[in-house]
């Protein structure tokens, strides 16, 4: 089966063949990859899914991926592990590595990837990897259109939030997290989406407006515009007309609009589904909020679950132009990586946003707070704790991730993982070098 397209420009998952990958290519070098897949059940191969077309917008002057053939086994590498399952266990490092991939954008060879990027520092201690710096005309290209369709379609935010809006770098989150989207177009379905989770975020729950009060409501009727409302004749207009009384339901309106447009049906349905649990998780936190709750540390950890970043990295394929059948996708293996990608990712915001929500009006509930409240240690010490607490996560993403590509090397399956991977460290880049909304504290 040929490779579903291009992979993405790092990855995750090198440091888990040292931990976790070993055995599994030892087992597949003394008896091929079927012996691997002993472990967890051999999954179905499904056919090869055409890529999703372009949305009619217009040129886009960025190069298309284009798909190049798949390198044959020879006679030497008979006995060998299977080529997919060494790369989803070996992954890039970063530019420079384009021979590992079978598939890639055309562009110009790019200097050796830095030690770290330019801006900004990592949380000391914080397992992570370092990622290029994402490609600059997509930054600006996706910068530009979604200030433009933030402004000029949704009517998002009023003139004095602009710099805000700017500050939040959403075109370098976008093209660092997708580095296999192949086009813009691509990339757009990820950023409105981001964009309008957000403004719900700011407008019903925090900084802008947001209150505990009532939070049900509002989300359940912003709901219904990623999830439409099916109604009598005479109710609809009047549903059909809400979807325009506010900002954040004008952005998940428009937003849902272009991702169907793009997405296979179970695709937007999946996303339906995680953004559910995302409205789960606001209003738990909402409700400790109203009662002065401080939960339990595991409680706290629940509620992140699903109060996190999981609809960004599950669309990873709708992004990528490529679809992860639902029957894989939903496998409990599948679903206990992404899920602990959301979780782990989730508490890097925890950390690096927690000079930012001390020095904001009230309390805010993250990881170092939580612990050192429940856990009676002092600030530092809760804060050490929750690096650590983000490095067991990360390191049980990467083992089992690896574990899945050896049971299950089918080509939609391996690049989603790679993906996923992707955002993870994507999403570490955008954090650590955002430094207009963030900064460390003073611990080290």
């Amino acid at each position: 089966m040929p490779d579903p397209g291009p992979s993405p420009q790092q990855s995750s998952l090198p440091a888990a063949a040292a931990r976790f990958g070993a055995h599994v290519l030892a087992t597949a070098q003394a008896a091929g990859v079927e012996a691997a897949a002993d472990a967890l059940p051999v999954l179905p191969v499904p056919p090869v899914l055409p890529s999703v077309p372009s949305l009619p917008f217009g040129p886009v002057s960025v190069p298309v991926a284009r798909a190049v053939p798949v390198p044959q086994q020879g006679p030497a590498d008979v006995g060998q592990p299977d080529p997919a399952l060494a790369r989803i266990l070996r992954g890039p490092s970063g530019l420079g590595t384009e021979s590992l991939h079978w598939a890639r954008r055309e562009e110009p060879a790019a200097p050796p990837e830095p030690e770290a990027p330019v801006a900004g520092r990592p949380i000391p201690g914080l397992y992570h990897h370092p990622v290029p710096e994402p490609d600059a005309a997509r930054v600006e290209e996706v910068s530009r259109r979604i200030k433009a369709w933030a402004l000029d379609e949704v009517e998002l935010y009023p003139e004095d939030w602009e710099d805000q809006f700017d500050g939040f770098h959403v075109g370098r989150y976008i093209v660092a997290c997708h580095p296999d989207a192949p086009t813009v177009e691509h990339l757009m379905l990820a950023t409105r989406l981001m964009v309008a989770e957000n403004a719900v975020d700011d407008c019903y729950c925090e900084d802008h407006g947001g209150s505990p009060i009532g939070l049900g409501g509002r989300l359940l009727l912003a709901h219904t515009a990623l999830d439409p409302l099916h109604t009598t004749k005479e109710y609809q207009p009047e549903w059909a007309q809400s979807l325009h009384s506010d900002a954040p339901r004008r952005a998940y309106r428009s937003a849902m609009e272009y991702f169907v447009q793009q997405a296979s049906p179970s695709q937007a349905d999946r996303f339906r589904h995680d953004m559910a649990r995302l409205h789960m998780g606001y209003l738990a936190e909402a409700a400790w909020a109203q009662t002065e709750y401080v939960p339990e540390v595991w409680e706290y950890l629940a509620m992140r679950q699903f109060n996190n970043f999981r609809p960004c990295p599950t669309i990873t394929d709708s992004v990528g132009g490529y679809e992860l059948p639902a029957d894989l996708q939903a496998r409990p293996e599948m679903q206990r990586v992404i899920a602990l990608a959301g979780n782990a990712t989730t508490i890097v915001n925890d950390l690096y946003s927690y000079t930012k929500e001390l020095a904001a009006p009230g309390r805010h509930l993250n990881l170092p707070v939580v612990i050192a409240e429940r856990e009676g240690i002092s600030a530092q010490e809760a804060y050490l704790k929750a690096v650590e607490v983000h490095n067991d996560l990360m390191h049980e993403f990467e083992a089992e991730a690896a574990a899945l590509a050896a049971a299950c090397p089918v080509p939609s399956v391996l690049r989603f993982l790679r993906g996923v991977a992707a955002w993870v460290d994507g999403n570490h880049y955008w954090h650590q070098t955002n430094t207009y909304r963030y900064s460390l504290p003073d611990f080290w």
